[in-house]
């Protein structure tokens, strides 16, 4: 009995050949493509000797703003954190909670790299180099302001357990040393996969380059690679361990940088919800800030037919499913707060919600979850780009309020109205923030210039070409031609 087409009510024609006739769904990638097109398309961005001009503005630009942060930087190392708002009661200020926003907008590119990979779900191969690319760059922009905010960052190596002659050993029982270790390891692992993954693509680049430089600079970090089976077998063990090793990471990073708060007797942070809560709320902000970066990139060097509706759409659904557990995390702590009999609990709830700063309550739930979680239903939305774009970006702003909640609301009134105060960031707070979302963006801009920002063999595996003509799954092996 043959299979009904379905008929995609949002895409006219129904012939689109962009949409896979019998399924419905988008395809992956664009039809027409051959080995030597991906190769070119890709390796084409990187070897070119005419820089498009819009990528010289968006640096300059980026630079700029990243100027911003080495001003706030030298004039605090100078005068001291007392330059920022942070004061008592409101010790942890615009530095911790830029530093979770940082930490949680990285989460997607290992998600997208790591268990998309041992789930074999092949969509991610078009966005999961740029992804890595996102993380560590934004592991970057957080380790900026916990080492600025000990006071004395000259002195932020005493963090590491490292032997010394005065046998000073760091306070295991700190939340702030078990940040170091999280994030280091996250990082740490997270520069290996994304290496790793871009050594194939290496060597295409070595091999294509017409510059000597470039092709001395490619064949170094291509370690020698030459596409052989041994090679091949080798780089996708490292793949799948590095994989394996960095899956727990997607869920401990975050969990242990929530216990920084669920672990004080605080109302507001002592919460046993915090750890997925903050998962959640972190790969939702990441998948937010890959669509940010994916849409212009894509729009700006025409990969369209690479980066399709496939990866928009589905990128929209885990928002949905991410942005859900989100509000569940929302509404239980209304609902603790009320259950707990807490008047403590209570008031820090009402506070948030009815305080002075009660408009920052409101503005996470608008932006987290009445209008992401109202329209990104509709498969129709989730395919307009100018649509996912928007709400991508107000996604990122509602989770950058959310760590703001968190944060200030929980310390500004505690326990006791004698010791009640408030909190209010000053420029060098604002300058700062801005500043590390420059450093962001040139470091972005850098390596789509330079690196492969879509790995072509990984695309490559993707092709009719890869599959035997009578319609088996091994892939066989073929030669590239020029």
């Amino acid at each position: 009995m043959a299979t009904k087409p379905v008929i995609d009510p949002y895409r006219h024609p129904v012939n689109d050949p962009m949409i896979d006739p019998i399924t419905g769904e988008f395809a992956v990638l664009a039809p027409g493509h051959n080995f030597t097109s991906v190769t070119r398309k890709i390796a084409n961005v990187v070897l070119t000797s005419h820089t498009p001009l819009g990528w010289f503005f968006g640096l300059i630009v980026a630079g700029g703003v990243a100027s911003l942060a080495l001003i706030a930087i030298t004039w605090l190392v100078l005068k001291g954190v007392g330059i920022w708002g942070v004061t008592i009661p409101g010790a942890w200020g615009f530095a911790i909670v830029n530093f979770v926003w940082w930490i949680g907008i990285g989460h997607a590119g290992t998600l997208i790299s790591a268990i998309l990979l041992l789930f074999k779900q092949s969509w991610r191969n078009s966005i999961n180099r740029f992804a890595e690319a996102m993380t560590i760059f934004a592991v970057v922009c957080a380790g900026i302001f916990p080492v600025l905010h000990i006071g004395r960052p000259w002195l932020g190596y005493w963090l590491l357990p490292l032997p010394n002659t005065m046998n000073i050993w760091p306070q295991f029982r700190s939340p702030l040393c078990w940040d170091v270790f999280a994030v280091s390891t996250y990082a740490t692992i997270s520069v290996v996969f994304w290496y790793i993954g871009m050594i194939p693509d290496f060597g295409t680049l070595r091999d294509k380059a017409q510059l000597p430089f470039a092709k001395w600079a490619y064949g170094l970090l291509s370690l020698g690679w030459r596409g052989s089976t041994r090679h091949w077998m080798r780089y996708e063990t490292a793949s799948l361990l590095l994989a394996g090793l960095s899956t727990p990471l997607v869920l401990s990073v975050h969990t242990v940088i929530s216990f920084d708060f669920a672990v004080a007797a605080l109302p507001g942070w002592h919460t046993t919800v915090f750890p997925p809560y903050f998962v959640a709320g972190a790969i939702y902000s990441g998948f937010a800030m890959v669509l940010t970066l994916a849409i212009p990139i894509r729009k700006f060097y025409h990969m369209e037919d690479l980066v399709t509706m496939r990866h928009l759409d589905n990128m929209g659904k885990v928002m949905l499913g991410t942005g859900l557990i989100v509000a569940y995390g929302y509404g239980l702590e209304v609902f603790m707060a009320w259950y707990s009999a807490s008047h403590w609990e209570f008031f820090m709830m009402w506070n948030r919600m009815f305080g002075p700063m009660g408009w920052g309550y409101w503005l996470l739930i608008l932006f987290n979850i009445a209008l992401p979680l109202g329209t990104l239903w509709w498969r129709k939305l989730r395919t307009n780009v100018a649509y996912l774009f928007t709400i991508s970006i107000v996604i990122n702003i509602g989770m950058w309020f959310e760590r703001f909640v968190i944060v200030v609301t929980s310390l500004y009134r505690d326990f006791l109205p004698s010791s009640w105060g408030t909190y209010r960031a000053t420029k060098w707070d604002y300058l700062l923030y801005i500043g590390t979302m420059g450093i962001f963006t040139s470091l972005f801009l850098l390596f789509v210039r330079f690196a492969p920002m879509i790995p072509m063999n990984e695309i490559k595996m993707m092709l009719p070409q890869t599959k035997f003509a009578g319609g088996m799954d091994a892939e066989e092996t073929v030669e590239e031609t020029v």
